[in-house]
């Protein structure tokens, strides 16, 4: 699939101009990566393009504009005219850009499966340091395949179960996992400990009515909308935002929640 398409499929996800031409030329790598590899290994149910690009890249890109900070941001989400293109499709570059203002934020995306979210949101935020926790081996050297083609810097894969996995990060990730009410625990397990933020740091994103989320710790969850009660009852130590909906959709949201202070 060509890029200009792959954009006009992703409109109702993520702006046009959040997208610099080499991450919409990645995604069109992954997506043929992924057509390649599914057609011999058992990666995701959907086989035709288009709606793999509207159900896994537009929900994972639709999350990453909602939880992280593209290249081209600034503090507080706002358009930065002073970090040219070439530098926010560039993740050393950009690392050096950003370095005075921020540390770099750490996520985890469990059971990652064929790598959403967790792929599509380092395409979109190359800056951030990313693990994917797969236990199947098959799935996890396909998830080194994409890392070693799409040549993403500080993504690295664990084989094995989120329960034996040691680390920590800012933000944890998952969607359509099996057993969902006991990765819940073990996905809050791997935040990092509560940073505390001055009173400024949430602003408005424009147009959008939802609230920009401080840097950590964070659990992103891309659910059907019946499994939201069952997130707030498993784990009621959390505060949780208003659920968002995801485009094209029906019954699908994006919950995100912070352990209460």
């Amino acid at each position: 699939m060509d890029s200009a398409r792959i954009t006009t499929l992703l409109e109702p996800f993520v702006p046009p101009a959040s997208l610099c031409a080499e991450q919409v030329e990645a995604l069109s790598k992954y997506l043929s990566l992924l057509q390649r590899w599914n057609a011999r290994t058992n990666l995701t149910a959907i086989r035709d393009e288009g709606n793999i690009v509207l159900r896994h890249f537009g929900e994972s890109l639709f999350a990453a504009s909602r939880l992280l900070r593209a290249g081209a941001e600034g503090k507080g989400g706002a358009l930065s005219a002073n970090i040219p293109e070439e530098q926010r499709c560039n993740a050393a570059e950009l690392s050096s850009v950003l370095r005075t203002e921020e540390e770099t934020l750490s996520v985890i995306d469990i059971g990652s499966g064929a790598g959403f979210p967790g792929v599509p949101l380092k395409i979109y935020s190359p800056q951030i340091s990313l693990t994917l926790i797969e236990s199947q081996n098959k799935k996890a050297t396909f998830l080194k395949e994409v890392i070693r083609a799409l040549s993403l810097s500080d993504a690295k894969v664990f084989v094995g179960r989120a329960e034996t996995y040691t680390g920590r990060a800012d933000l944890v990730t998952f969607r359509a996992v099996e057993h969902f009410e006991r990765v819940l625990p073990i996905a809050a397990s791997l935040l990092k400990p509560t940073k505390f933020f001055s009173a400024g740091a949430e602003s408005a994103v424009p147009n959008l009515g939802y609230p920009t989320i401080a840097p950590s710790p964070r659990l992103a969850l891309l659910i059907g909308a019946t499994q939201q009660e069952v997130a707030e009852r498993v784990l009621p130590n959390f505060d949780w935002q208003r659920p968002m909906p995801l485009p094209v959709s029906s019954g699908r949201i994006l919950l995100v929640g912070s352990p209460k202070q």
